[in-house]
């Protein structure tokens, strides 16, 4: 009790039980309701782990993460340190069908961002780095063609691709033509310039990397019967031809792929695709070449040759 302020011992009740005599019972009474609520709190794990056996609630463990599956490599040729005489070896160019060499099998692909030349007086062409040499790419062709891209570069090896042709359209051999040779028998330079012609898409693109720099919309291309070839291919050379009046005097860009329909043209044994100037220049209509304006041509004519070029949509 609480009296003026300070606190006094309350006065016992005469007619309570003793404190002392009450004591026992409330331990038993306390310890019987714990042993209740612990019986409570086992029952409920009991619960919940009956529960969680019950069919379609089990879950299998995280399956462990796979170990990263190997990248696939091209294979490593060996190093071939042997002397060839590339005077009785066949020069490969323009005008050659050389059956022995690869025709590209990978026309939709990239090109590594670099072009390749040969050694003076010239580099051995491979079908096979395993094999010996079906040719030769001299440094220096009366119409170019000696600065190529390089589609796969390893540390003796190098493939790129090369003017000519395997065979010809009528007997079903088309395509660019590619070959091997051995790294110590050329110069790389690197090149990130490219040039990606989407005929369906009505676009011709002028790339440095990934980056467009300059594209054109209007341009004619290959008619039904003389469609322009598809794949990948490179600027062989470039060079004003006084004989094609139709140029007006512009340059001709030539590319490295020929004709999938023509074996020849104009009484020549080839049929090189090319950019090139024409008045008329619109929709389907050409022996395969890509026509465009006088300032398009300026635009291609004004890369280095051994630039990769790129058609699709054909």
């Amino acid at each position: 009790m609480q009296a003026n302020g300070t606190l006094t011992e309350p006065t016992p009740d005469r007619g309570a039980p003793d404190a002392a005599a009450r004591r026992p019972w409330g331990i038993i009474v306390l310890v019987a309701a714990m042993s209740i609520i612990a019986i409570g709190v086992v029952i409920v794990l009991l619960v919940g782990l009956l529960r969680s056996l019950e069919p379609g609630a089990l879950t299998a463990a995280p399956a462990p993460e796979p170990a990263p599956a190997p990248v696939a490599t091209a294979e490593e040729y060996a190093e071939n340190t042997q002397a060839y005489d590339l005077a009785t070896l066949p020069v490969i160019d323009v005008f050659t069908i050389a059956p022995a060499l690869p025709v590209d099998d990978r026309p939709t692909e990239g090109v590594l961002p670099m072009v390749a030349t040969p050694n003076a007086p010239g580099a051995a062409l491979f079908a096979d780095p395993t094999g010996s040499p079906v040719g030769q790419l001299p440094s220096t062709l009366r119409f170019d063609g000696t600065t190529v891209p390089v589609i796969e570069k390893q540390e003796h090896w190098a493939r790129i691709m090369i003017s000519g042709r395997a065979g010809l359209p009528s007997t079903g051999v088309v395509g660019q033509l590619t070959a091997w040779v051995r790294t110590a028998d050329v110069q790389f330079t690197d090149n990130t310039m490219s040039v990606r012609v989407d005929i369906a898409g009505s676009s011709i693109q002028v790339l440095d990397g990934d980056t467009v720099v300059w594209e054109e919309t209007s341009f004619a291309w290959g008619a039904p019967a003389t469609p322009t070839p598809p794949g990948r291919t490179f600027i062989m050379t470039t060079r004003v031809d006084e004989g094609a009046g139709y140029t007006r005097g512009h340059p001709i860009v030539y590319l490295g792929l020929q004709s999938p329909t023509l074996d020849g043209f104009n009484g020549q044994n080839n049929a090189i695709t090319a950019f090139h100037y024409h008045d008329v220049r619109s929709g389907a209509i050409s022996n395969g070449c890509l026509r465009l304006d006088e300032d398009a041509i300026a635009q291609l004519s004004a890369l280095p040759l051994g630039t990769p070029v790129v058609i699709t949509g054909t």
